[in-house]
């Protein structure tokens, strides 16, 4: 009996890494689908870098390359129905919520997305509600292991950037995001390790919220990102 309970247990674990994978596994691809259509069609991630991202987001998830090259294919064909769009929200205790999607139904995500925020507390918001408290950012990061702030500090301000943050195990590089490809081609070509490399929605505005509003937006950011149509969930919540 208690064999069969253990075996139940890691089927059930099975299933949930495998479905788990499979989300990012339809994420990853729908990023990088989109990412050919608009980058024009371009399926060279040398020519598109924005479809290097989505590769190097995709690889990152240990995503087949044959899934890979499928959705690169999508990007000039099949999949031109995907679109990328932003929808604006509030969470607990007024949170700004700005919720980014890649979609070929407008009319489901929206619902799911609604359907979640006013079960957990939020409610959705018209177009510019709350997207002004953001700012579309760079962002790289830097393993401390690599090299000290001092040094990558110079070599990030010749290459461009804005910002260097120092957090517990790594640096953060901001960039503005019309300076971010060049900034990260300069700091590769000075050797300088980069792990990630990502635009991001950065809060201008920052509201403080108890343990109980927290609690509750981390719920509510779970269940959006656990939907399929939503890459990434941005919040001005400290």
């Amino acid at each position: 009996m208690s064999g069969h309970s253990k075996w139940s247990k890691v089927k059930h674990q099975k299933a949930v890494t495998d479905v788990v994978k499979s989300a990012a596994f339809t994420k990853a691809s729908r990023a990088i689908t989109i990412a050919v259509k608009e980058g024009g069609g371009v399926t060279d991630p040398n020519q598109n870098f924005h479809l290097r991202l989505a590769i190097e987001k995709a690889r990152g998830v240990n995503m087949p390359k044959e899934n890979i090259a499928r959705a690169i294919a999508h990007g000039t064909g099949g999949g031109a129905s995907l679109e990328h769009i932003s929808y604006e929200g509030y969470g607990p205790g007024g949170v700004a919520l700005v919720i980014e999607a890649t979609t070929d139904n407008r009319q489901r995500t929206v619902s799911q997305i609604k359907n979640i925020l006013e079960r957990t507390g939020g409610t959705l918001a018209a177009p510019g509600a709350v997207d002004y408290l953001f700012k579309r950012r760079g962002v790289l990061t830097v393993p401390k292991s690599a090299m000290t702030i001092d040094t990558l500090l110079e070599a990030a301000i010749d290459a461009g950037a804005d910002d260097v943050v120092e957090a517990t195990d790594l640096f953060e590089v901001y960039t503005l995001p019309s300076a971010f490809v060049a900034v990260r081609l300069a700091l590769e070509e000075k050797q300088v390790v980069i792990d990630n490399a990502v635009l991001i929605m950065h809060p201008e505005t920052i509201v403080q919220t108890d343990d109980s509003a927290r609690a509750r937006i981390d719920t509510l950011i779970e269940e959006l990102e656990a939907l399929d149509d939503v890459q990434s969930v941005y919040t001005n919540m400290t």
